[in-house]
């Protein structure tokens, strides 16, 4: 078994509503991909205390037909290249295709199959880290790992909650759930 010193720590981040502008049903392209305002300054920030940072997204519309898992790749793809054009590095992506109404899987949010995933390839310690998402399953996925959470608004504003992330989240109420970057 690892010990606590040697695992690191980790931002996990929602993707539509979070990283890029949610339009209230599905980004299906690259051509609707649109980065919110300040989300490579917070990634940056983030990326400077030390943090791994890692998409965990749902694409229930891959199961609905309504987009291809090309087209998710691409969208991930081109994110990542635009970061490391900014000195960002985005540690992986996950992304679960299911839907309930075609099924359920174990990989989509609310559960945590995604995020155990990432803290077992990464050596990630769940308890040095945070879920960032803007739907209520994403704040659950993250409990469901030992993740504590921060909700922000739909399309909000990463970089005022960057304080919060940069707080080792406490051990006592752990996992602990902020709402509006407030803790």
């Amino acid at each position: 078994m690892m010990n606590s010193n040697s695992l690191q720590k980790a931002i996990f981040l929602d993707r539509d509503g979070v990283i890029n502008h949610d339009p209230g049903d599905y980004t299906r392209s690259l051509a609707e991909f649109t980065v919110l305002p300040t989300v490579y300054p917070a990634l940056q920030a983030l990326q400077a205390k030390g943090y791994l940072l890692i998409l965990i997204t749902n694409q229930g519309g891959i199961a609905k037909g309504l987009y291809t898992h090309q087209a998710v790749h691409e969208i991930h793809s081109a994110f990542r290249r635009d970061c490391q054009s900014q000195g960002i590095d985005i540690t992986d992506v996950y992304y679960s295709p299911h839907h309930p109404d075609f099924g359920e899987s174990l990989s989509r949010k609310p559960g945590g199959l995604m995020i155990e995933r990432a803290c077992a390839k990464h050596q990630i310690d769940p308890t040095q880290s945070w879920m960032v998402g803007d739907k209520p399953r994403d704040i659950q996925a993250g409990n469901a790992a030992g993740v504590a959470g921060v909700l922000i608004p739909v399309n909000g504003d990463l970089l005022q909650i960057v304080p919060t992330l940069t707080q080792v989240p406490n051990g006592e109420n752990h996992p602990k759930t902020a709402s509006n970057g407030t803790v």
